[in-house]
């Protein structure tokens, strides 16, 4: 009858042990949600593209905006996805010539909250009246100053087709996440 006692205590313990390891990992697991916080962990990262990372059984993937979708149109040089970046920031590319308007089109720099922090255009290195990729440059200066809060370090870089006929039809843009360095 003892020894019964004994039997049942132990099970009681491996299986009290067993569940405690179990919750642990699904509070480990539930603390991540993106997938800078899978990486923060030390979690393997897969170079695809765009990245991907694995945590309790999860994947999360790289936010790229939507580069992928508009890579027929137009293609950012640089800053790449998720850069940290300075004002004045220095953007190079290429686009098709039905993105310029006069050898144009409008950037737009965005807060976390999507408050426009900065704005200038692009250039035209090149003859921009042709349906092939033409070289693009731009310098845009923007202010931080103004941002504060948990997400005060992001923020988007968004290249808008110069849309001269004003219709919404027309419209697009390449939206880029970025990071705001300190200076």
């Amino acid at each position: 009858m003892k020894n019964i006692f004994i039997v049942l205590a132990v099970i009681l313990v491996l299986a009290t042990g067993v569940m405690w390891l179990k919750n642990r990992g699904a509070e480990s697991a539930a603390m991540v949600t993106t997938f800078e916080e899978c990486v923060a962990r030390g979690n393997p990262v897969m170079e695809s593209y765009p990245r991907q990372c694995r945590h309790g059984g999860e994947l999360f993937v790289e936010n790229i905006g939507n580069e992928l979708e508009k890579m027929d149109l137009i293609r950012l040089e640089s800053p790449r996805p998720n850069a940290v970046v300075l004002s004045p920031l220095e953007i190079k590319g290429e686009a098709r010539g039905s993105w310029f308007f006069e050898a144009s089109f409008p950037i737009v720099i965005v807060d976390w909250d999507g408050k426009i922090i900065g704005q200038g255009y692009a250039e035209a290195e090149g003859e921009w009246m042709t349906t092939e990729f033409v070289p693009f440059v731009a310098t845009v200066e923007f202010d931080v100053s103004q941002i504060s809060g948990a997400y005060a370090n992001r923020g988007t870089l968004i290249l808008q087709k110069n849309n001269a006929s004003g219709l919404p039809e027309h419209d697009d843009a390449l939206e880029t996440p970025i990071f705001f360095g300190l200076e």
